[in-house]
């Protein structure tokens, strides 16, 4: 399978990219920060043995204005796609009162509109595919009914658009055989937790959680589409 990872540098995007490409599968790492991209791909390559993880650095805040760089980055690299994994972030730990609408705007942007846009561009690369999965990590942050707390609300607010984003999908792309689905990620020990929450000592460890990731890219569509899972030990 080829894969599209976003936020592949650190956190489960990276512990993800190495448990897929010790199973045999070719991952394209997306984000921002060369250095540790490279770092990531390295480290997969060296335990798979052979070429699969590939760095694609791209700052997904400049799509709107690259798309066709983007797609032709992807595409030196793969002709066609199997599946997307929606995991790039971008946290704010704010009180609301001091959000400014750029900072809100940003969040969204990130975390929303970034991975709209990429379905909208990578699934005419997954005709032909057997898998053709789309996996949108929201959060339970954004679960409705879940737990919430004080200076997430923008970051919840977006992985709950992400959420929704994805059951529309899901209907819409029916004819096309795509499914889409969303992780509501509870708490794992990744960088990102910590900002939000320091010094809580989450459950899980992000190769835990890459582990069961893994399993529901490759098999998870058969059995949910448009489905918004709670994927959760503990919130926070």
């Amino acid at each position: 399978m080829v894969l599209i990872i976003t936020g592949a540098s650190r956190g489960i995007g990276a512990s993800l990219a190495l448990e897929l490409t010790r199973n045999g599968h070719q991952v394209l790492l997306v984000a921002r920060n060369m250095k540790r991209l490279e770092e990531v791909a390295s480290a997969c390559n060296k335990e798979a043995g052979k070429e699969l993880a590939v760095p694609v650095p791209f700052d997904l805040a400049d799509l709107p204005d690259l798309e066709d760089e983007f797609i032709s980055r992807i595409k030196a690299h793969a002709i066609r796609l199997d599946g997307l994994i929606n995991n790039a972030g971008h946290l704010l730990n704010k009180p609301f009162q001091e959000v400014s609408l750029p900072d809100a705007r940003q969040v969204f942007e990130v975390n929303f509109f970034m991975p709209a846009q990429l379905i909208r561009l990578c699934v005419p690369m997954m005709e032909g595919s057997a898998l053709k999965h789309v996996v949108n990590v929201s959060s339970m942050g954004g679960f409705q009914g879940s737990s919430k707390f004080p200076g997430l609300s923008y970051y919840s607010a977006s992985k709950a658009a992400l959420a929704s984003l994805s059951e529309c999908l899901a209907e819409e792309f029916q004819p096309l055989g795509i499914r889409v689905n969303a992780l509501a990620i509870g708490s794992v020990q990744t960088e990102m937790l910590a900002e939000a929450f320091p010094g809580l000592k989450a459950p899980l460890e992000p190769g835990e959680m890459a582990a069961f990731m893994h399993w529901f890219i490759l098999h998870g569509g058969s059995y949910f589409n448009g489905k918004v899972l709670p994927v959760s030990v503990s919130t926070p």
